[in-house]
Protein backbone atom coordinates (compact mmCIF):
# COMPACT_ATOMS: atom_id res chain seq x y z
CA UNK A 1 0.00 0.00 0.00
CA UNK A 2 1.76 3.21 -0.86
CA UNK A 3 0.45 6.89 -1.28
CA UNK A 4 1.28 10.12 -2.09
CA UNK A 5 0.59 12.53 1.02
CA UNK A 6 2.06 15.79 0.22
CA UNK A 7 0.07 18.99 -0.41
CA UNK A 8 1.64 19.64 -3.24
CA UNK A 9 1.95 17.86 -6.82
CA UNK A 10 4.23 17.55 -9.21
CA UNK A 11 2.91 20.16 -11.08
CA UNK A 12 3.31 23.16 -8.87
CA UNK A 13 0.85 24.13 -5.07
CA UNK A 14 -2.59 23.09 -5.08
CA UNK A 15 -5.50 25.46 -4.03
CA UNK A 16 -7.41 24.24 -1.42
CA UNK A 17 -10.45 25.90 -2.37
CA UNK A 18 -12.27 23.22 -3.35
CA UNK A 19 -13.76 20.59 -1.59
CA UNK A 20 -11.77 16.88 -1.34
CA UNK A 21 -13.46 13.86 -3.09
CA UNK A 22 -12.31 10.22 -3.16
CA UNK A 23 -11.85 8.96 -6.66
CA UNK A 24 -12.01 4.99 -7.11
CA UNK A 25 -9.89 4.62 -10.40
CA UNK A 26 -9.30 1.32 -12.18
CA UNK A 27 -7.51 3.24 -15.01
CA UNK A 28 -10.37 1.98 -17.54
CA UNK A 29 -12.35 4.35 -19.80
CA UNK A 30 -15.42 4.94 -16.97
CA UNK A 31 -13.10 5.77 -13.82
CA UNK A 32 -11.20 8.04 -15.98
CA UNK A 33 -14.47 10.40 -17.25
CA UNK A 34 -15.84 10.09 -13.41
CA UNK A 35 -12.46 11.86 -12.63
CA UNK A 36 -12.82 14.29 -14.82
CA UNK A 37 -16.63 14.93 -13.84
CA UNK A 38 -15.25 14.76 -10.36
CA UNK A 39 -12.58 17.22 -11.47
CA UNK A 40 -15.26 20.02 -11.89
CA UNK A 41 -15.54 20.83 -8.19
CA UNK A 42 -13.27 18.89 -6.30
CA UNK A 43 -9.83 18.27 -5.18
CA UNK A 44 -9.09 14.97 -6.10
CA UNK A 45 -7.61 11.89 -4.08
CA UNK A 46 -7.15 9.00 -6.67
CA UNK A 47 -7.28 5.25 -5.03
CA UNK A 48 -6.25 2.25 -6.91
CA UNK A 49 -6.99 -1.86 -6.04
CA UNK A 50 -4.90 -4.74 -7.55
CA UNK A 51 -6.26 -7.60 -6.86
CA UNK A 52 -4.06 -9.98 -9.21
CA UNK A 53 -6.36 -9.47 -12.39
CA UNK A 54 -4.46 -10.60 -15.79
CA UNK A 55 -3.81 -6.67 -16.64
CA UNK A 56 -2.58 -5.35 -12.89
CA UNK A 57 0.37 -3.73 -14.22
CA UNK A 58 -1.30 -2.92 -17.23
CA UNK A 59 -4.20 -0.86 -15.16
CA UNK A 60 -1.63 0.25 -12.64
CA UNK A 61 0.33 2.31 -15.38
CA UNK A 62 -3.10 3.84 -16.46
CA UNK A 63 -3.84 4.61 -13.40
CA UNK A 64 -1.02 6.37 -12.44
CA UNK A 65 -1.24 8.61 -16.56
CA UNK A 66 -4.43 9.47 -15.19
CA UNK A 67 -3.56 10.94 -12.11
CA UNK A 68 -0.85 13.06 -13.13
CA UNK A 69 -3.11 14.28 -15.92
CA UNK A 70 -5.53 15.42 -13.40
CA UNK A 71 -2.87 16.62 -11.00
CA UNK A 72 -4.27 14.34 -7.87
CA UNK A 73 -3.64 15.62 -4.29
CA UNK A 74 -3.13 12.71 -3.05
CA UNK A 75 -3.04 8.91 -4.25
CA UNK A 76 -3.39 5.24 -2.68
CA UNK A 77 -2.52 2.56 -4.38
CA UNK A 78 -3.14 -0.75 -2.75
CA UNK A 79 -3.39 -4.66 -2.87
CA UNK A 80 -6.19 -7.04 -2.25
CA UNK A 81 -4.28 -10.75 -2.60
CA UNK A 82 -6.74 -12.63 -0.92
CA UNK A 83 -9.41 -11.92 -3.83
CA UNK A 84 -6.98 -13.70 -6.00
CA UNK A 85 -6.56 -16.22 -3.80
CA UNK A 86 -10.93 -16.51 -3.81
CA UNK A 87 -10.63 -16.74 -7.05
CA UNK A 88 -14.19 -17.48 -8.95
CA UNK A 89 -13.09 -14.63 -11.88
CA UNK A 90 -11.44 -15.40 -15.00
CA UNK A 91 -9.96 -12.23 -14.55
CA UNK A 92 -7.98 -13.47 -11.25
CA UNK A 93 -7.67 -17.49 -12.09
CA UNK A 94 -5.75 -18.15 -14.97
CA UNK A 95 -7.36 -21.53 -15.50
CA UNK A 96 -10.81 -19.49 -16.42
CA UNK A 97 -10.51 -18.28 -19.92
CA UNK A 98 -11.76 -15.18 -20.39
CA UNK A 99 -15.09 -15.40 -22.87
CA UNK A 100 -15.36 -14.04 -26.24
CA UNK A 101 -17.52 -10.77 -26.22
CA UNK A 102 -21.24 -11.63 -26.33
CA UNK A 103 -23.36 -8.17 -26.22
CA UNK A 104 -26.28 -9.53 -25.90
CA UNK A 105 -25.78 -12.25 -22.51
CA UNK A 106 -28.21 -12.22 -20.15
CA UNK A 107 -26.25 -14.15 -17.50
CA UNK A 108 -23.37 -12.91 -15.28
CA UNK A 109 -20.24 -13.14 -16.74
CA UNK A 110 -17.25 -15.24 -15.91
CA UNK A 111 -15.30 -11.91 -15.45
CA UNK A 112 -16.84 -11.01 -12.40
CA UNK A 113 -14.87 -11.15 -9.11
CA UNK A 114 -17.24 -11.78 -6.75
CA UNK A 115 -18.21 -9.01 -4.35
CA UNK A 116 -15.12 -7.16 -5.53
CA UNK A 117 -16.53 -3.42 -5.37
CA UNK A 118 -17.00 -3.76 -1.73
CA UNK A 119 -13.66 -4.01 -0.90
CA UNK A 120 -12.78 -1.22 -3.28
CA UNK A 121 -15.55 0.61 -1.30
CA UNK A 122 -14.27 0.23 2.27
CA UNK A 123 -10.84 1.21 1.72
CA UNK A 124 -12.35 4.33 0.09
CA UNK A 125 -14.49 5.05 2.78
CA UNK A 126 -11.53 4.64 5.68
CA UNK A 127 -9.29 6.91 3.38
CA UNK A 128 -12.08 9.21 2.93
CA UNK A 129 -12.70 9.41 6.62
CA UNK A 130 -9.13 10.03 7.46
CA UNK A 131 -9.00 12.97 5.07
CA UNK A 132 -12.10 14.54 5.34
CA UNK A 133 -13.37 14.12 2.25
CA UNK A 134 -16.92 15.11 1.41
CA UNK A 135 -17.61 12.57 -1.83
CA UNK A 136 -16.36 9.30 -3.24
CA UNK A 137 -17.02 9.03 -6.91
CA UNK A 138 -17.19 5.56 -8.37
CA UNK A 139 -17.27 5.29 -12.20
CA UNK A 140 -20.19 2.26 -12.22
CA UNK A 141 -22.30 1.79 -15.25
CA UNK A 142 -25.59 -0.26 -15.09
CA UNK A 143 -26.78 -0.58 -18.41
CA UNK A 144 -24.01 -1.05 -20.47
CA UNK A 145 -22.02 -2.69 -18.29
CA UNK A 146 -21.09 -6.60 -18.65
CA UNK A 147 -23.84 -7.39 -16.38
CA UNK A 148 -22.25 -7.25 -12.69
CA UNK A 149 -24.71 -7.31 -10.39
CA UNK A 150 -22.29 -4.70 -7.74
CA UNK A 151 -23.00 -1.73 -10.57
CA UNK A 152 -26.47 -1.35 -9.62
CA UNK A 153 -28.05 1.87 -8.65
CA UNK A 154 -29.33 -0.06 -5.59
CA UNK A 155 -26.37 -1.76 -4.38
CA UNK A 156 -24.89 2.19 -4.11
CA UNK A 157 -27.64 3.14 -2.43
CA UNK A 158 -27.49 0.41 0.13
CA UNK A 159 -23.67 1.37 0.76
CA UNK A 160 -24.46 4.87 1.56
CA UNK A 161 -26.60 3.58 3.96
CA UNK A 162 -23.69 1.56 5.37
CA UNK A 163 -21.59 4.36 5.68
CA UNK A 164 -23.70 6.38 7.26
CA UNK A 165 -24.04 3.58 9.94
CA UNK A 166 -20.15 2.89 10.39
CA UNK A 167 -18.53 6.27 10.24
CA UNK A 168 -18.10 8.62 13.18
CA UNK A 169 -20.75 11.43 13.29
CA UNK A 170 -19.03 13.83 12.26
CA UNK A 171 -17.98 12.25 9.08
CA UNK A 172 -20.11 13.14 6.07
CA UNK A 173 -19.27 10.75 2.80
CA UNK A 174 -21.13 10.25 -0.11
CA UNK A 175 -20.70 7.70 -2.43
CA UNK A 176 -21.51 9.36 -5.83
CA UNK A 177 -21.97 7.35 -9.31
CA UNK A 178 -22.40 9.94 -11.88
CA UNK A 179 -22.30 7.59 -15.22
CA UNK A 180 -24.01 4.85 -13.69
CA UNK A 181 -27.34 5.60 -15.97
CA UNK A 182 -25.55 6.38 -19.37
CA UNK A 183 -25.02 4.32 -21.94
CA UNK A 184 -20.90 3.76 -22.99
CA UNK A 185 -20.87 6.27 -25.62
CA UNK A 186 -22.92 8.53 -24.28
CA UNK A 187 -19.98 8.32 -21.57
CA UNK A 188 -17.92 8.64 -24.13
CA UNK A 189 -19.20 12.02 -25.30
CA UNK A 190 -19.45 13.33 -21.88
CA UNK A 191 -15.08 12.56 -21.52
CA UNK A 192 -14.76 14.60 -24.92
CA UNK A 193 -16.92 17.37 -23.80
CA UNK A 194 -14.73 17.31 -20.30
CA UNK A 195 -11.13 16.44 -22.24
CA UNK A 196 -10.80 13.32 -20.69
CA UNK A 197 -7.54 11.82 -21.72
CA UNK A 198 -8.81 8.56 -23.10
CA UNK A 199 -5.42 7.37 -25.04
CA UNK A 200 -4.22 7.17 -21.52
CA UNK A 201 -6.69 4.69 -20.24
CA UNK A 202 -7.31 0.90 -20.41
CA UNK A 203 -10.16 -1.13 -20.36
CA UNK A 204 -9.06 -4.85 -21.85
CA UNK A 205 -9.17 -7.97 -19.86
CA UNK A 206 -6.32 -10.07 -20.97
CA UNK A 207 -3.92 -7.29 -23.21
CA UNK A 208 -1.53 -5.31 -21.99
CA UNK A 209 0.23 -3.90 -24.85
CA UNK A 210 -1.95 -4.16 -27.36
CA UNK A 211 -5.67 -4.63 -26.42
CA UNK A 212 -7.37 -7.86 -27.50
CA UNK A 213 -10.69 -6.46 -28.78
CA UNK A 214 -12.69 -9.59 -28.65
CA UNK A 215 -13.18 -9.75 -24.84
CA UNK A 216 -16.34 -7.88 -23.08
CA UNK A 217 -14.42 -5.01 -21.86
CA UNK A 218 -12.82 -4.01 -25.64
CA UNK A 219 -16.84 -4.92 -27.31
CA UNK A 220 -17.98 -2.32 -25.29
CA UNK A 221 -15.71 0.05 -25.67
CA UNK A 222 -15.37 -0.23 -29.06
CA UNK A 223 -19.22 -0.30 -29.40
CA UNK A 224 -19.27 3.20 -27.39
CA UNK A 225 -16.39 5.03 -29.42
CA UNK A 226 -18.71 4.02 -32.85
CA UNK A 227 -21.46 4.94 -31.85
CA UNK A 228 -20.14 8.26 -30.41
CA UNK A 229 -18.29 8.85 -33.87
CA UNK A 230 -15.17 8.36 -32.50
CA UNK A 231 -12.21 6.52 -33.37
CA UNK A 232 -10.59 4.58 -29.68
CA UNK A 233 -7.22 6.18 -29.37
CA UNK A 234 -6.07 2.49 -28.09
CA UNK A 235 -4.05 -0.12 -30.16
CA UNK A 236 -6.20 -3.49 -30.93
CA UNK A 237 -5.29 -6.98 -31.78
CA UNK A 238 -8.59 -7.23 -33.37
CA UNK A 239 -10.94 -4.41 -34.32
CA UNK A 240 -14.29 -5.23 -35.21
CA UNK A 241 -17.44 -3.45 -35.31
CA UNK A 242 -19.63 -4.21 -32.76
CA UNK A 243 -23.55 -2.62 -32.71
CA UNK A 244 -26.25 -3.14 -30.59
CA UNK A 245 -28.23 -4.96 -33.91
CA UNK A 246 -25.70 -7.64 -34.18
CA UNK A 247 -23.01 -8.92 -32.69
CA UNK A 248 -19.86 -8.07 -34.73
CA UNK A 249 -19.18 -7.17 -38.27
CA UNK A 250 -16.07 -7.30 -39.73
CA UNK A 251 -14.70 -3.81 -41.33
Amino acid sequence: MTENTHGTSDFGPRTTDRPLAIVLASGGMDSCVTAAIANVDYRLAMLHVGYGQRTEARELRAFNAVADFYEAERRLVCRLDHLKQIGGSSLTDTRIPVETADLDRTGIPSSYVPFRNAHFISIAVSWGEVLGAHKIFVGAVAEDSSGYPDCRPEYYAAFNRVIVAGTKPETHLELVTPIINLRKSEIVRRGRELGAPFELTWSCYQGQEAACGVCDSCALRLRAFAEAGMEDPLPYLERPRYTRKQKTRAI
